[in-house]
Order: C-alpha cells, then sequence, then structure tokens
C-alpha cells in the first residue's frame, strides 16, 4: 500500500514556509493543483481544516498550527536518520536556518559563512539577522545566536565567546561636548539608547569606589537595532555602551574615543548558540555548531 503522508508533510510545510499554493509548488518544482489536492487529501484525512483560504493567501487554523510542529518532528527524524548514513560517507546535506544580532551578524558571522559553505557544499543556509529573538519553534530556526544571558529554557547551548561592552564616543563629539568624567557625569551627555525588548541596556554598569554602581542614562535617540546606534556615535550624535567587538577596531581606527576607563565593569554575559534538543541530532546542524565554536574558540576573532 503507498504511503504517501510524508510527501503530503513536505507539502504542508513548504506551504507555510512559502506562504502560498504557488510558491510552494515553484519551489517543490510540481504543479499548483497537485499542491491544492495534496492539503485538500491531508485535511480530509486528519478530519480538521488546516489552511484558512482567501484571496490574500492562505493562513493556519490552531489546528494546523499545532500540526506545522508535529510536522517538523516527523520531517526531521527522516532527515536525521538519512544524514546519519550520509554522515558515515562524509557528506552533511539538507537547508539550515539561523538567526543572529544584525551587528554581530554583520561583522563577526557573515565573513566566515564562505569557508563553511565550501567544506558542506550541499548545505543550504538561510541566515536571518534581526535583533529581535526568534522563536525556535514557530519560527522554524535551527540554530540562534543570543547575546546577553541566557533565561532557562528548553532549549540547548553553547557559548560561544564571552561579550564585553565598553563606553565610547566619536572623536567629534567629544571635541564638542567633552569626556565625562565619571559616571554620574553621564546626566550631562547625550547617550544613544536601547528600545524594546533591550530597553534594560540602558542602565549602564560601573565600579565606583570599589562598588557596583548601574547609571540610568538618557538621549535623544533610540532603537531596537545595534548598527543604527553605533552608526549614530561613529557620527558624533551622542555617547554608547558598545559591544567591544565593535567598539576595539573603531578606536584603533581613530573612529571612536574610550570613555569611563578607570570605572569599567566586568559584563557577565556572552554571545551563545542555542537550539531545540531535537535539532541536536542532525548531522547539519552539528557541523554548523562545531564550526563556529572552533572558530571562536581563541580571541580576538
Amino acid at each position: 500500500m503507498k504511503d504517501d503522508r510524508l510527501l503530503a508533510m513536505r507539502v504542508f510545510l513548504t506551504v507555510v514556509e512559502t506562504g502560498g499554493f504557488t510558491s510552494a509548488a515553484h519551489i517543490l518544482d510540481v504543479s499548483q493543483p497537485f499542491v491544492s489536492q495534496t492539503i485538500s487529501r491531508l485535511e480530509e484525512r486528519l478530519g480538521v481544516q488546516l489552511l484558512h483560504r482567501s484571496t490574500r493567501g492562505q493562513r493556519l487554523t490552531p489546528e494546523g498550527q499545532q500540526f506545522v510542529h508535529a510536522c517538523r518532528r516527523a520531517v526531521d527524524a527522516v532527515d536525521a536518520a538519512e544524514a546519519e548514513i550520509q554522515g558515515l560517507r562524509g557528506k552533511v546535506s539538507g537547508d539550515l536556518r539561523v538567526t543572529a544580532p544584525l551587528a554581530f551578524g554583520l561583522d563577526q558571522l557573515v565573513h566566515i559563512l564562505p569557508g563553511f559553505l565550501a567544506a558542506h557544499p550541499e548545505i543550504r543556509l538561510n541566515l536571518s539577522l534581526d535583533d529581535n529573538s526568534a522563536n525556535l519553534i514557530e519560527d522554524q530556526i535551527d540554530v540562534a545566536i543570543r547575546m546577553g544571558q541566557l533565561r532557562d529554557s528548553s532549549l540547548l547551548s553553547r557559548k560561544l565567546c564571552n561579550l564585553q561592552r565598553v563606553v565610547v564616543a566619536s572623536p567629534g563629539y567629544v571635541a564638542e561636548h567633552g569626556k565625562p568624567d565619571a559616571p554620574s557625569a553621564l546626566a550631562d551627555h547625550n547617550c544613544l539608547l536601547w528600545e524594546g525588548a533591550r530597553d534594560h541596556l540602558n542602565r549602564w554598569p560601573f565600579v565606583v569606589d570599589g562598588k557596583a554602581a548601574n547609571v540610568a542614562v538618557t538621549g535623544n535617540f533610540r532603537s531596537n537595532n545595534g548598527m543604527s546606534l553605533y552608526t549614530m556615535c561613529l557620527a558624533g550624535s551622542g555617547i554608547m555602551r558598545l559591544a567591544e567587538h565593535l567598539a576595539r577596531p573603531a578606536i584603533d581606527r581613530g573612529e571612536l574615543v574610550p570613555l569611563l576607563e578607570d570605572y569599567q565593569s566586568v559584563d557577565e554575559s556572552a554571545f551563545y548558540l542555542v537550539f531545540l534538543p531535537e535539532r541536536d541530532l542532525l548531522p547539519r546542524i552539528r557541523v554548523f555548531i562545531d564550526h563556529l565554536v572552533e572558530h571562536y574558540r581563541t580571541p580576538p576573532w
């Protein structure tokens, strides 16, 4: 008896991932009627509606949302079984979905990906750079790079490297406004601020007289995007507490000036790779994680 349940799951996942029957048909190299009929037969067999259809496209029903996760687990299990055999022959393949913070991705990640893809030419890498934390299940992410302190969760993690921030400004800003001589003097300066989920980073930690002290800074520019804050800092718009991987090269080039170095605190944070426990078995994910961990093992990167 022919069993096309896995095929139907792959078709359904492709429709969800691409946003429509026509796009899914193009990706799968099949006809649009085949995709439509496959989804209809799947819904008939399950006895539920998986997609709300309208002239503007499709959206998942609650049952469809639940089935997406079940399909992903089933397809991953099959992919893992095949990949295990392929791995015995030194071959790793498949789609790999990765997300990372924008600044770290552009500055530290993108330039090492050509070497990874050259070593594993049958992996298809999809990279999303976004300062917002993705939901690995809902956004179908295999590996996420996250910065700061990890919250307790069911996700597995591997540490990439420490994260240290330093207070900086452009030479132009310093020439016009001077340098703050103590953390309390930041009240007289314009500081560049995070918006949204990283609003807590607007309380800058220092060490004053041997004790930890946090200073709530203020300013006239906010953003949820680290690269926009960095660009504004370079342009002389204000003082910023900037990740060291961006700050140190800019200081060496004379584009930024370090401030309040005598009050520098040590960040208890890092960059981490996080991933779902069930994805840990997939060779394409393991080789990617191992590649990054090895690259970032010895600073400076």
